[in-house]
C-alpha cells in the first residue's frame, strides 16, 4: 500500500472505442478541459483491438464531443486543447506479448498511471497479468472498473480476487457513477451540516423513505447482457442500495474514504434479509408489455430485437425493506426500479412524520407529514413539501402544500449539472477513494439480493406485467399501500 498520494498524469483507457467511452467519458473529460480541472502535464492512451493511428482516434474523440455534448457548449478551441492529449495503442488483451507495445508508447511518460478498465470482466484477469508481466504496475498505481462487478456473489468474490492478485484494496477504485452525481454527494451535507435535517433523521421523525429509479427506455441493443442480469442485478444491487446506504448511515468520524466506507457497510450488514417467510409481502418483479411513451408504440421486453420469447427476466422490482438497527427501527425503506416506465425520473423522497395533533377543519384529519424530494433526474436539486395557507379572506383553517425549492443550477449558477464521471475522473486523479466502492461494500449488496431472487425463485413468486409507459404492475401500488403508504408522484 502506498504511504503517500501520489498524483495521475498517466491515464490509460482500455476500450477507449466502447459505448461508455464514446458516450460518457471523453465528454466528461470534455468539461474537465473547460473547467481547467486538468494538469497540463495529462495525457490519455486509449487502448483498443483495432488498428488505429492516435489522428483517427483524435478524430473518433471530436465525433463523440460533437454528438454527446451540447452545440451551446462546445468551444473548438478546448476541443483543440482535448484531443492533444489522447493517443491510442492497439493491443490484444489476451497475449501478453501485446503489452510491451504499450509499454513502449508510455515509458517516456509521467508514472504512476490509472489504468481504466471499460471492458468486459472477463478480460480483468488478461490485462492486470499483463500489465504486471510489462512491469507497469507499482504501488502507486491505480485500477479502475465498473459496475457491475459480477453476476452474483460468487463471481464478484472471483473478480476481486483477479483484482487484488496484482493490486491491493488502497489501488482498486471501483465505479458506480451515481455516485458521482452532485445531488447524491451533497446527501452527507443535507443530513450533517443542517440540523433542522439531522435531529429528525431517525425512526422518531421519519415514517418511511421511498427511492425510485424509473427510466423510460427499453433493453435497447443490450437484450443478451440484461437477459442474464435482470433489473434487480443491474440496479438494485449497485445504485439503489448505495442510495439506501447514504440516506441510512451514521455520521462519519471524517469526511475520508475509510470513515464514509466503513458507515455504508454497517448499513448493508443492518439491512434486513428477504427470504421465503416475508418475500411475498416484500418483493413484486414484472415484466413490460407492449405500450406506449410520448404517443410512440414500444414493444414489449419479449418483443424486442434478439429477444427469447420464453424469457422470464424481470424489468422492474419494487421492494419493501427495513434496517434493523437503532436509528431505524420500524422504518419502512420502498425501492422501486424499470424499464420502459413513463419517464425518467430518480428520487429519494423522505416523509416525515406528522405531529398528530390537527387544528384545521375535520377534513384534515388525514393531513400527511412534510416531505422532502431529491431528485436526481431529470432536474438536480432538494425540494421540502411544507403546508401554508391558501390566500382568500374566507380560508382561515385550511392548509395548502407548496414547495421549498433548491435547483442546483440556478442558485449556484452552473453552466451544466456535471456528470458523474467528472467528479469521479479527478478523484481517480488525485487518489479521493470516498465516492468509490470497497470489496466489501459489493460484496454484502450481493449477497443481499442473491437471497432475494432466492427466496423469490423458492416461494415460485408469479411475474408481473405492466404495459410500457407505466408506472409499473398495480401490485407495486399494492405493495405499498398495504403499509397504509404511497408512492410520491408530483
Amino acid at each position: 500500500m502506498s504511504e503517500s498520494i501520489e498524483k495521475i498524469d498517466t491515464f490509460v483507457l482500455f476500450g477507449v472505442l466502447g459505448d461508455l467511452s464514446i458516450r460518457k467519458l471523453i465528454p466528461a473529460w470534455y468539461y474537465l478541459e473547460r473547467d481547467g480541472k486538468l494538469s497540463d502535464s495529462l495525457k490519455i492512451l486509449g487502448v483498443g483491438r483495432k488498428l488505429v493511428s492516435d489522428d483517427e482516434l483524435r478524430d473518433k474523440v471530436k465525433e463523440s464531443l460533437k454528438t454527446h455534448v451540447s452545440e451551446e457548449y462546445i468551444d473548438n478551441g478546448i476541443v483543440s486543447r482535448l484531443i492533444e492529449r489522447f493517443f491510442y495503442c492497439a493491443c490484444d488483451l489476451s497475449k501478453d506479448e501485446d503489452y510491451s507495445n504499450l509499454n513502449e508508447k508510455i515509458q517516456d511518460w509521467s508514472m504512476p498511471a490509472a489504468f481504466y478498465l471499460a471492458i468486459s470482466p472477463s478480460l480483468f484477469e488478461s490485462v492486470c497479468d499483463g500489465l504486471n508481466s510489462a512491469k507497469l504496475i507499482s504501488p502507486s498505481s491505480r485500477i479502475v472498473v465498473e459496475k457491475p462487478v459480477g453476476y452474483n456473489l460468487e463471481s464478484s468474490q472471483e473478480i476481486n480476487e483477479k483484482l487484488t492478485k496484482h493490486f491491493d484494496e488502497s489501488q482498486i477504485y471501483r465505479i458506480d457513477h451515481y455516485l458521482g452525481k452532485e445531488t447524491v454527494q451533497n446527501l452527507i451535507t443535507l443530513r450533517f451540516a443542517n440540523s433542522l435535517f439531522s435531529s429528525q433523521w431517525n425512526s422518531k421523525g421519519i415514517e418511511y423513505v421511498e427511492i425510485t429509479a424509473a427510466e423510460s427506455v427499453g433493453i435497447e441493443d443490450r437484450w443478451g447482457y440484461f437477459d442474464g442480469m435482470g433489473q434487480l442485478r443491474d440496479m438494485v444491487q449497485s445504485h439503489l442500495l448505495q442510495l439506501l446506504c447514504l440516506i441510512a448511515m451514521e455520521p462519519p468520524n471524517r469526511l475520508d474514504d475509510q470513515s464514509i466506507r466503513s458507515e455504508k457497510v454497517k448499513v448493508l450488514e443492518a439491512l434486513k434479509s428477504l427470504d421465503k417467510d416475508n418475500i411475498s409481502s416484500n418483493f413484486v418483479s414484472a415484466q413490460y408489455t407492449d405500450g406506449e411513451i410520448d404517443g410512440v408504440k414500444k414493444p414489449g421486453y419479449i418483443d424486442e430485437d434478439g429477444a427469447n420469447q420464453d424469457s422470464k427476466t424481470e424489468t422492474f422490482v419494487a421492494i419493501k425493506t427495513e434496517i434493523q438497527n437503532w436509528r431505524w427501527l420500524g422504518v419502512p425503506f420502498y425501492l422501486r426500479t424499470g424499464k420502459r416506465m413513463a419517464s425518467k425520473t430518480t428520487q429519494i423522497v423522505i416523509h416525515f412524520k406528522s405531529d398528530g395533533h390537527y387544528i384545521f377543519n375535520e377534513s384534515q384529519e388525514s393531513l400527511k407529514g412534510n416531505t422532502l424530494i431529491i431528485s436526481l433526474h431529470p432536474t438536480e436539486g432538494i425540494s421540502l413539501q411544507v403546508f401554508t395557507k391558501p390566500h382568500g379572506v374566507e380560508k382561515h383553517s385550511t392548509v395548502r402544500s407548496d414547495p421549498m425549492s433548491l435547483d442546483f443550477i440556478k442558485t449556484q449558477k452552473l453552466l451544466n449539472i456535471p456528470s458523474g464521471y467528472q467528479s469521479l475522473l479527478m478523484d481517480i486523479l488525485s487518489g479521493n477513494q470516498s465516492l468509490f466502492l470497497c470489496r466489501e461494500e459489493v460484496e454484502l449488496a450481493w449477497k443481499w439480493c442473491d437471497n432475494a431472487l432466492e427466496a423469490s425463485n423458492q416461494s415460485n413468486q408469479d411475474l408481473y406485467f405492466y404495459s410500457a409507459g407505466t408506472d409499473g404492475p398495480i401490485q407495486s401500488k399494492e405493495l405499498i399501500s398495504s403499509n397504509g403508504h404511497s408512492w410520491y408522484e408530483e
